[in-house]
């Protein structure tokens, strides 16, 4: 036999001696047990603390991105080229990467959409999830004015006494 296929062997055995090994302490030893156990609570906190921290920068991005007033036209004409444009410009930008403005290019496009429910439903269907989840978060945060409108006046009533409650309940239901 050549060294090639003497070396292939030992290598061979030893792995399936390591996977023995690793395989009887996982099922007779309790420490061993433990171990593994305490390692996957660690990873699985590690990974809930990143997810509230991307929670929490994204909501950071989306407040800063609506602190500007957007200039909404108002005219029909304008209404129509306005949200071409910017659906066109959120598109591109979903396309680049770039997912806080292009939420914030379909949430203006959104904000002069007569039925702004309609177009919730088409966002939803058509732009990728982060983009989507980002755009609820800036109607939780500043609802537009079309929807406040279906919404009733108490209600949006309430959300501009109260403009803080309404994220923080959508931060809940986002989990």
């Amino acid at each position: 036999m050549g060294k090639l296929t003497t070396f292939t062997i030992v290598a061979t055995s030893a792995l399936v001696a390591y996977c023995a090994y690793f395989d009887y302490n996982r099922r007779t030893s309790p420490e061993f047990r433990k171990a593994l156990k305490k390692r996957a609570a660690e990873t699985n906190k590690l990974e809930q603390k990143k997810k509230e921290e991307s929670k929490k920068s994204k909501m950071e991005a989306v407040k800063a991105a609506l602190a500007s007033d957007i200039d909404l036209p108002t005219d029909i004409g304008e209404k129509e080229n306005f949200f071409m444009t910017q659906v066109a410009i959120g598109e591109q930008l979903s396309v680049a990467g770039k997912e806080v403005e292009a939420a914030l290019s379909f949430y203006k496009a959104l904000s002069i959409y007569p039925n702004p429910t309609d177009l919730l439903g088409i966002y939803q269907k058509s732009v990728p999830e982060g983009v989507y989840e980002l755009i609820v978060m800036m109607i939780a945060v500043k609802p537009p004015a079309s929807l406040s409108s279906i919404l009733g006046n108490a209600a949006a009533a309430d959300i501009a006494a109260e403009p803080v409650a309404p994220a923080q309940a959508t931060e809940a239901d986002l989990d």
